[in-house]
């Protein structure tokens, strides 16, 4: 794995972000945040509600667009962008995982991990055959045709994963992947994300409010009040 000896796969500088509740209050929800993320590491966000990591997954996410600072995914300006550009980094250089996991409820798990190459040219039966081998590398093979009401909480975040992975993804954001699953299920998918990053070298962000869940991650940057007050800078 390239580690920080290779160039920054991320990384932003004096990150802002302002939310306005009212004429004459606004509230800094990230303030003046700098660090980078090398390729074919693993990371852990943390931070208790309220402290920011949202805020800051959406900017680094490409969701959402900070007020003041820069912010280079794979050496491109995010900034300079316009909707569409924005719009396909989502799409096919970022991987999302969900805490609810956001699948379609009147979709099989077979065609929500097709969702993201909706605007694909590639043929449909490659899609299809792609997407099975995303469910076969999670072990959902033989839950493709299932629905998301007939699966667990843990199956449908694997199906998730394997939605996270199908445009094989720069980078997968994992928002609190864990925090709707009993804790058997989520050390089963915290086995899964540990397999993407040793077999595959998949740069991992793990956003979570759980000092126990981070430390499973090589670099732990812990943000309090919108700003980050602890780096392990990868000692871990």
């Amino acid at each position: 794995m390239a580690g920080q000896n290779a160039a920054p796969l991320l990384k932003v500088e004096g990150l802002k972000q302002y939310f306005r509740v009212s004429k004459s209050y606004t509230v800094k929800a990230v303030d003046n945040v700098s660090f980078e993320i090398y390729p074919g590491e693993t990371y852990g966000l943390v931070g208790e509600s309220g402290s920011g990591k949202s805020t800051l997954m959406n900017i680094i996410g490409v969701l959402d667009r900070q007020t003041e600072g820069t912010y280079f995914l794979e050496g491109k300006d995010v900034n300079k962008m316009d909707d569409s550009m924005r719009s396909a980094i989502r799409n096919k250089r970022i991987g999302f995982v969900f805490q609810n996991f956001n699948l379609l409820p009147k979709a099989n798990a077979l065609k929500n991990v097709m969702v993201p190459l909706l605007y694909s040219t590639e043929k449909e039966k490659n899609q299809k055959e792609r997407a099975m081998e995303m469910l076969k590398m999670v072990g959902m093979e033989e839950r493709a045709f299932h629905k998301p009401n007939e699966l667990s909480g843990g199956q449908k975040q694997r199906v998730a994963i394997a939605r996270a992975m199908i445009n094989d993804p720069a980078i997968i954001l994992a928002d609190e992947p864990t925090g709707a699953l009993d804790s058997k299920t989520g050390h089963m998918v915290m086995d899964l994300f540990h397999k993407l990053h040793e077999e595959q070298g998949k740069t991992i962000v793990l956003i979570t409010h759980s000092q126990e869940l981070a430390a499973e991650t090589k670099r732990i940057v812990t943000i309090l009040d919108g700003n980050i007050v602890s780096d392990n800078g990868g000692e871990g």
